[in-house]
């Protein structure tokens, strides 16, 4: 029994992360037919796809009214993406990084893991508070849009909440992307996706339905399973949660190991903080809306303050000489063992 139970566990996140990998690739495909631009499709598709597994996984637990695997993988993924992801590519080989990693991106990162601690304070993350987090998250996105379109101009932090605080966002959508809606004539827009279909869209709406099919049944997998092994070795689902964002990050790792082959040290770094970012604003907004997320004194007393301190230490190694250095992925990986160990090895830990 536990070892069916232990394989539809492994099968359904084989299924998310191939369905997340089959989903980005045929809706890439899709949107690039269509005349989307790259520079758009890299800043959604591509930057949500990677958290696609946790998205799909947090909207199940979250209807299941599962508080505990939905905060335990947002935060152990997060964990995962800073101290095991970029460790281990760090030791592989040195990343370079830029500035606009810790000023923007990094400060963003560290901003709502302080915003997300002082949420769950107060033990649950309530509906109006994941409101807050899309919210953020829409504005990120914008943002995102104005940092990469206006040629040299530096934008930070400071920038960012100029923006948030002064709905700049509403400008951008009105100037970015309703004007891309607008500027094509209609019959020989028609002729043309006559011609996308002929040249094989069909076949990648087709993979994209497969890939859809794979996310919903492995997060369905997942999430069951999950309930099934916190009630049987009487452990918080928090915790198997945690677990269970090492299977969920694999998309990142495996883009982070691809970009280190080619020397694309800021994929590496942008990627594991994009998914930080978008995991809690996007995937915690969105679980939390479904269902108000409780959260138990261990992500309080101990997981989430873990998530800021690796959040702060991979700022600093960041801007050490604008690289991470294999001595630094080593300490990366080392605090993330340790995170488990901790996590077993303090009683005293409020479970």
């Amino acid at each position: 029994m536990v070892l069916e139970n232990a394989l539809f566990l492994i099968v359904g996140l084989i299924f998310l992360v191939k369905g997340s990998d089959l989903f980005v690739k045929s809706a890439a495909t899709i949107a690039k037919k269509l005349g989307v631009s790259e520079l758009v499709i890299g800043l959604t598709l591509v930057a949500v796809g990677t958290s696609l597994p946790e998205l799909m996984s947090a909207i199940f637990a979250s209807v299941k009214h599962e508080s505990g695997l939905v905060i335990g993988n947002i935060v152990g993924a997060n964990i995962a993406n800073m101290g095991l992801v970029v460790g281990l590519v760090a030791l592989i080989a040195v990343i370079k990084t830029k500035d606009e990693m810790v000023w923007r991106d990094g400060y963003i990162a560290l901003f709502i893991s302080v915003l997300l601690y002082l949420f769950i304070s107060n033990g649950v993350i309530s509906k109006i508070e994941g409101m807050i987090f899309l919210f953020l998250y829409f504005a990120y996105v914008m943002f995102l849009f104005e940092t990469n379109t206006e040629s040299g101009k530096k934008y930070g932090f400071r920038e960012f909440t100029e923006y948030f605080f002064k709905f700049k966002y509403i400008m951008t959508i009105r100037s970015r992307i309703i004007a891309s809606f607008v500027r094509k004539e209609g019959p020989a827009k028609e002729r043309k996706i006559w011609d996308l279909f002929k040249a094989g869209i069909f076949k990648d709406l087709i993979m994209m339905i497969i890939s859809g099919f794979l996310l919903l049944n492995g997060a369905n997998y997942v999430v069951g399973e999950a309930v099934f092994f916190a009630r049987l070795f009487d452990v918080p689902s928090t915790v198997i949660g945690i677990f269970i964002a090492i299977g969920t990050t694999m998309p990142e790792m495996s883009v982070a190991l691809a970009a280190s082959r080619k020397g694309l040290g800021n994929i590496i770094i942008g990627d594991a903080i994009g998914s930080c970012i978008t995991n809690i604003l996007l995937i915690l907004g969105v679980a939390s809306i479904i269902n108000p997320v409780s959260v138990k004194g261990i992500t309080l007393f101990y997981t989430a303050p873990f998530m800021i301190l690796i959040t702060i230490l991979l700022l600093v190694f960041i801007r050490s000489d604008w690289k991470i250095k294999r001595g630094e992925g080593i300490i990366l990986l080392f605090l993330y063992l340790l995170f488990f160990v901790l996590l077993f090895a303090l009683p005293i830990l409020p479970r």
